[in-house]
């Protein structure tokens, strides 16, 4: 029998249906880490809102990069991984501009939005496994995820920091951790790209 294509048309419609619930669950919490970051005064929450942006920017961008070339691909996650990169340098920003500033963040907010946020990453993890070892656009998702769920971990323990040594200094700390570790993650997908990017140069030129 010769191969219709169904197998990799169902496969790419599974992907499609994870990435756009993916994509609704970190939009609706990247909001909501918002406003309570704001309303507590908590650099980790905004971090971890602003996480959840760009985990639904590279959402965005794995549902258009399905079904497109290899090159294609690579593209999509060096911009995911570069978008990831920017926010991560803004949050070391804000950091700085609240400990100059000062800043009282709220323990309660902060331990309750990161543990709805750590249950939904949690969610969105499982539903990504099977995608870990596919593409490279593939991988940044599963990547960014996996980035969250150690975020609100993160988020909090400075929240029961902030409320045990009644310090601001535990929230900005987590801020410049989460900052730092988004970091390493855009350059972790951008080093992926590259390889990607390389491999296909590759191919074409042996073709």
């Amino acid at each position: 029998m010769s191969d219709c294509g169904c197998h990799h048309e169902a496969k790419n419609a599974q992907e499609r249906r994870i990435l756009r619930i993916a994509l609704a669950l970190n939009a609706a919490m990247a909001v909501i880490g918002g406003i309570a970051g704001w309303i507590a005064q908590s650099t980790g929450l905004l971090a971890d809102a602003l996480d959840m942006l760009s985990d639904a920017t590279a959402y965005t961008i794995g549902l258009i990069a399905i079904g497109r070339t290899a090159r294609f691909k690579a593209n999509a996650a060096w911009l995911s991984g570069s978008i990831l990169l920017l926010l991560g340098v803004g949050v070391l920003v804000e950091v700085g501009r609240r400990i100059a500033y000062g800043a009282e963040p709220l323990s309660g907010w902060m331990i309750g939005t990161a543990l709805l946020s750590l249950a939904v990453n949690f969610s969105v993890l499982r539903m990504l496994a099977p995608l870990k070892t596919g593409e490279v656009h593939l991988r940044a998702t599963w990547l960014f995820t996996r980035a969250d769920v150690v975020a609100n971990v993160g988020v909090i323990a400075a929240g029961v920091l902030v409320f045990w040594l009644s310090s601001p200094y535990p929230d900005y700390v987590i801020g410049t951790l989460i900052g730092l570790y988004v970091i390493k993650e855009a350059v972790e997908i951008l080093g992926d790209a590259r390889k990607a990017r390389a491999g296909g140069d590759n191919g074409q030129s042996a073709a």
